[in-house]
């Protein structure tokens, strides 16, 4: 592990700040709030708009970050994006820094959706939100100046899962999109990898605990578990015309293994393809933009990646 990831994580032990999802709801919101913003340092940004798009049972708040190069450009390329957080726990100010940091290092406006979270909302609610959501950019393209060529939807974590599931829903609605970046993405809700048994015991930001006590918010049922829409990895069938894929995945997280599977499902079915593994890093990483050098250049390899691949 890289020595700036061991030393956020060293940081957070003597801060005595447990793992994700291990507190009580309010105090883990308040934590991953404050966790986001701590490592986001100041991003330069060419534009933030407040916006209300359709989520799947009325408004949701938006926030759509104009890259500086892009400011007053028509069309630009656009993602939307999904925050991680186990669904729970993060919002559009936990990851205010990093769809900063994408979108600016992206040349691609990124629209950051605040989809509804469990307890109060639960599955499939988060999934509907983020495919209305999908739907509401395809239909709105020349209200917020994107390209409806370059259409794509990502997130990280929880926020790559619903990715997952809305280029799913997208495709088998015949919307355009043009791309997908998955982010050590959530993708097996019933089986535990060999990352999960190697990294799950605490130490490395997500732990198994944390990771069940989000799945027992975000699951009414524990049947839904395995739902397609949900553990997108025990999918046999995926549909055609699926957006390209590009997963990224961290050396030392536990949901390493089931996210680099998952692109070996897509590619096995015919899906277009990119991944990379990032050795040194543990999970949560693309939220530190703020600090150290290492973590802060990775972030802007994903970025440019992004960019390249909706040019």
């Amino acid at each position: 592990m890289s020595t700036e990831m061991q030393m956020v994580l060293t940081l957070q032990r003597l801060g005595r700040q447990p793992h994700l999802g291990e507190w009580p709801l309010q105090r883990a919101r308040h934590l991953a709030r404050a966790q986001g913003m701590s490592v986001a340092g100041r991003q330069q940004i060419g534009a933030v708009r407040s916006l209300a798009v359709d989520g799947a049972h009325g408004p949701l708040a938006a926030r759509l970050y104009v890259p500086s190069s892009r400011v007053g450009a028509d069309p630009v390329p656009t993602l939307l994006f999904l925050h991680g957080g186990g669904m729970a726990l993060c919002d559009l100010d936990s990851h205010d820094g990093a769809c900063r940091h994408l979108a600016e290092h992206a040349g691609v406006q990124v629209l950051a959706l605040d989809y509804r979270r469990p307890p109060e909302h639960r599955f499939p609610a988060a999934v509907r939100d983020s495919f209305a959501a999908y739907q509401w950019m395809v239909k709105n393209a020349d209200a917020i100046h994107a390209d409806p060529d370059r259409l794509a939807v990502g997130g990280d974590s929880a926020g790559g899962n619903l990715a997952s599931a809305t280029a799913i829903l997208a495709a088998e609605a015949g919307l355009p999109m043009a791309l997908q970046l998955l982010i050590y993405p959530i993708t097996d809700f019933v089986r535990r990898s060999r990352s999960r048994e190697l990294f799950g015991g605490g130490g490395f930001y997500l732990s198994n605990v944390g990771m069940e006590r989000l799945a027992g918010w975000y699951f009414e049922d524990a049947g839904d578990r395995s739902d397609p829409l949900a553990s997108v990895l025990l999918r046999t069938e995926f549909p055609p015309a699926l957006a390209p894929a590009h997963v990224v995945t961290a050396g030392f997280d536990l949901l390493r293994d089931e996210g680099e599977a998952y692109a070996d499902a897509l590619a096995e079915h015919g899906v277009e393809v990119t991944r990379v593994r990032y050795p040194s890093m543990a999970h949560a990483f693309t939220n530190i933009v703020g600090v150290g050098r290492e973590i802060r250049q990775i972030n802007v390899e994903i970025a440019e990646t992004l960019g390249q691949l909706l040019a």
